[in-house]
């Protein structure tokens, strides 16, 4: 039981990554995008502060994203490993399985996007140009 109550807290941790980052990259989105607007109408001389500042946002968040589902990987498996040395050596049942989580695949998905937005943002391609 506690297996499972440490698996959630890994998880509800990897959560708080996924909530900010996606702040930093929806916000760094947006501010990347309303100045790109805002020059192409003439409204503003230069963007190009702002378009750094966006980027340097997106940047920011999937570095972390990046870097908090590798300590979430590397985590989940040094429990698994925990939990079969435990199970080897008697103490502990160990019958529930340990399956993937919805949560990780979820930041995969979300880095996913984050990197074809930064790929957007700099090169102009892709599916956010």
């Amino acid at each position: 039981m506690s297996f499972q109550r440490t698996r959630m807290s890994a998880d509800r941790t990897l959560m708080s990554v996924i909530r900010t980052s996606l702040s930093l990259i929806g916000f760094g989105f947006t501010i990347f995008q309303v100045f790109q607007k805002l020059h192409e109408m003439q409204v503003v001389k230069s963007s190009y502060a702002a378009g750094n500042f966006g980027k340097a946002l997106v940047l920011l968040g999937i570095l972390m994203l990046a870097l908090g589902i590798g300590y979430h990987v590397s985590y989940m498996v040094e429990l698994r490993r925990l939990r079969i040395e435990l199970k080897r050596d008697g103490l502990i049942h160990g019958e529930t399985r340990f399956p993937v989580s919805l949560t990780l695949v979820v930041a995969l998905l979300l880095l996913t996007i984050g990197l074809f937005a930064i790929v957007s943002m700099v090169f102009g391609v892709g599916p956010f140009h």
